[in-house]
């Protein structure tokens, strides 16, 4: 044979090989829910909260809530410890076309928008720390991305090596912020004042739950995770256990510094707290690392996304080009370019209609909260079609926590379409154009991997 066909052939037989480590796994999930929302959501939430103990055991439910769907993915990753993720789970739960419409959905909005508003935030910041002008967001923006894709398509070492710093700079940060705002700020820091009137509950668990989102894509790495049955639970729960803390900890300093009343009123609720305690130099500082949480949860995001992008090319012919794993990388090179394409193309989109592309992106809630159900309920489905499948880790109480999870799901679809309204229609809209896609698109059937 000839040996070009002999690599071609090989290069296409290539498959995620488990080499992340546990910490590495650790470092994606808390990078992805670590992001800047948790410089700007808690400003939301105080403002839709009654008073501070509302406010707080909003962010303690939220974080239980997580766990509880965590303990779910748990199950699902161990037992299907497949590239792909929640495509993985649905293909195998509902067939490959309603999970086709998931990944185009994360391919077309969900994961390239987050890339494409995480970049704009690194923008925004970079332009206010020079001294430029709204001009130069754009461009900051288009260069983290290209700057990210790359050093991802170089290989998977060099992604998850920068996603380990970024994290440890970005968790030390916030630690810093915590100890200065519960340390050192005076006793009179905060207005007396509070927020006052009613709790809209469903708003608030909208804007928590938005904030702690993103953890369920550590499962995206599942074939690369060493002894992934042993670890993915753990790195599941244990991160979402300390994500939890140290999001309390973070309201607890931003209420010593502000109040309620002054976070519901902040538009950059920890820049504002850090200008209170240090003036100017703290504001820089802040700046600083909110630029730091964007880009650590802009890598992560581009990482697992591409594996998403992946799993689908294996499963549809006309999409095997994204379907090509590159064994010397380690990662799926054509899915990542592909992705990144697409943030870029947005970032694009973003810098001419600015505000119409911030509501397109926001208003994909509905749909990631669709799925999100349905994954929920694919663990029911599986465990009847699967009942002699080796699941190393079942979920705890079930079916009580598996229906908790559904339960939450349902009515966060439900407060999504309710706060959303017509902007729902844009989550409609790509889906619709997925659909299209379909009536051309032919999967593969059996699916090419395994359950095991």
């Amino acid at each position: 044979m000839d040996p070009r066909e002999q690599r071609r052939l090989s290069a296409a037989a290539a498959l995620p090989r488990p080499t992340l480590r546990a910490r590495e796994a650790f470092a994606i999930t808390i990078g992805i829910v670590v992001g800047a929302g948790i410089f700007r959501t808690p400003s939301l939430v105080a403002g839709a909260s009654g008073s501070e103990a509302v406010m707080l055991a909003a962010w303690a439910v939220g974080g239980l809530l997580s766990i509880v769907g965590a303990l779910c993915y748990a199950e699902l990753a161990t037992a299907y410890p497949q590239a792909g993720g929640d495509y993985a789970y649905l293909r195998r739960a509902y067939g490959p076309r309603p999970a086709f419409l998931y990944a185009w959905a994360r391919l077309a909005v969900i994961q390239t928008g987050s890339v494409a508003v995480l970049t704009f935030v690194i923008g925004d910041y970079l332009a206010q720390l020079f001294g430029l002008g709204d001009w130069a967001s754009a461009p900051f923006a288009a260069a983290a991305v290209i700057v990210l894709t790359t050093l991802n398509w170089l290989g998977v070492r060099q992604g998850t090596r920068a996603q380990n710093w970024l994290t440890v700079i970005e968790i030390v940060g916030i630690c810093l912020i915590v100890a200065a705002a519960l340390l050192l700020a005076p006793a009179d820091a905060a207005p007396v004042a509070t927020a006052g009137g009613d709790s809209a509950i469903g708003l608030v668990l909208v804007f928590v739950l938005l904030t702690y989102g993103g953890w369920n894509e550590a499962v995206y790495v599942t074939a690369e995770v060493r002894d992934a049955r042993r670890w993915m639970p753990r790195v599941l729960t244990l991160s979402l256990i300390a994500i939890t803390a140290l999001y309390l900890l973070v309201n607890l300093a931003y209420l010593r510094v502000l109040g309620l009343a002054g976070m519901a009123e902040s538009d950059a609720v920890a820049a504002d707290a850090m200008r209170r305690l240090f003036g100017g130099h703290g504001a820089i500082f802040m700046s600083a690392l909110v630029v730091a949480a964007a880009l650590t949860s802009a890598n992560a995001t581009l990482i697992t996304g591409a594996r998403g992008v992946y799993a689908v090319g294996r499963d549809f012919p006309a999409l095997a080009f994204i379907g090509r794993w590159d064994a010397r990388s380690g990662s799926p090179r054509t899915a990542m370019l592909v992705q990144g394409g697409l943030a870029l193309l947005l970032v694009g989109l973003g810098a001419i209609a600015r505000d119409g592309f911030r509501t397109a992106v926001e208003y994909t809630a509905p749909v990631f909260w669709l799925f999100f159900l349905l994954v929920g309920v694919s663990l029911f489905v599986l465990r009847r079609r699967d009942p002699d499948l080796p699941r190393p880790f079942r979920v705890p109480l079930y079916p009580l926590l598996p229906l908790l999870f559904c339960a939450t799901s349902g009515y966060l679809l439900y407060s999504s379409l309710a706060y959303t309204g017509i902007g729902a229609l844009v989550g409609v809209g790509v889906l619709a154009a997925g659909g299209l896609l379909l009536l051309y698109l032919k999967p593969i059937h059996p699916p090419q991997e395994s359950p095991t």
